[in-house]
């Protein structure tokens, strides 16, 4: 490896270690399928219990960058009621965390075709920083994170989730509080807040044929203090034996993802990931997801 090239990753670590501190909630490709990390709404909407996975690597071939692993499970309990659990594990260079929510939803019959849930989301995060690693990245750091300690917060969240056939609209903010975390400002890592996360989804699925179904979705992420995040994702859903399509994120990424049903009830799926911005010869700035889904 050659000094120029030593230089551009040095160069890139740096950059995207900056990146990885201001970065907040991970994002999925897979988020239709997952929609319980972001609302508690979501949770017993299916027919019955289920069941999933997810693992996402970015950046992958970077030491140190962003890894999240996902484990959900959501059921009908009772009359008009659902209750989920859902696990979150982020790594992001020095950050590491672990979220650990309980969701309870309530629905109620508008009409024949359209159900409209409300849910709750209790929560905890373990949350850790290596402030030493900062000097191996070439971050700076304010005094304050000299003696830095874990923590452990709880929080709350709130969603609301209208269900049709044909269609879905969501709406929620799975962290209200804002308990305390390290950020980045010109260069230099400081103790800052969590930022609260609101999102506004929908789709609306177009029957082709009778085995052909276009399933249209999209998100809109807005975070305190930073622009919008606008996800939309159009996939092609061959008589329920496999999926395949493509997602767009605004200035951001674009994805391919397929689903295969290996057998009834159970899913495993794939995405892959590009950044829209100029790479750095050398890196791999590429993401890679897996997904799997099992409906009992």
């Amino acid at each position: 490896m050659n000094i120029i090239h030593k230089l551009r990753l040095s160069i890139a670590v740096i950059l995207l270690s900056f990146t990885a501190v201001a970065q907040q909630d991970p994002g999925y490709t897979f988020y239709r399928y997952n929609m319980n990390i972001y609302n508690p709404a979501f949770t017993g909407s299916s027919e019955g219990p289920e069941f999933s996975l997810g693992v996402r690597s970015q950046w992958a071939g970077i030491k140190g960058a962003p890894e999240s692993q996902s484990a959900i499970f959501g059921m009908p309990m009772g009359k008009n009621i659902g209750l989920g659990v859902s696990i979150l594990n982020d790594r992001t260079f020095i950050e590491r965390q672990t979220w650990l929510a309980v969701d309870v939803s309530y629905f109620i019959e508008l009409d024949e075709k359209h159900k409209l849930y409300f849910g709750i989301k209790g929560s905890a995060n373990s949350y850790d920083a290596n402030t030493d690693g900062l000097i191996t990245y070439g971050v700076g750091q304010d005094e304050n994170l000299v003696n830095y300690d874990s923590r452990f917060t709880p929080n709350i969240g709130i969603g609301a989730y209208l269900k049709h056939d044909r269609y879905f609209i969501s709406l929620s903010a799975p962290k209200i509080l804002t308990p305390k975390r390290l950020q980045e400002r010109d260069g230099n890592a400081y103790l800052g807040v969590d930022r609260m996360h609101a999102y506004l989804s929908g789709g609306y699925n177009f029957k082709l044929s009778k085995s052909l179904n276009l399933e249209t979705m999209g998100m809109l992420r807005y975070v305190d203090a930073s622009p919008l995040s606008l996800e939309v994702t159009g996939i092609f859903d061959f008589g329920q034996r496999f999926e395949i399509g493509a997602s767009y994120r605004y200035d951001e990424s674009i994805s391919g993802l397929c689903l295969f049903n290996i057998s009834s009830g159970f899913n495993i799926g794939y995405a892959y990931e590009t950044s829209v911005q100029n790479s750095i010869d050398g890196l791999d700035n590429n993401t890679h997801e897996l997904f799997m889904n099992l409906r009992l």
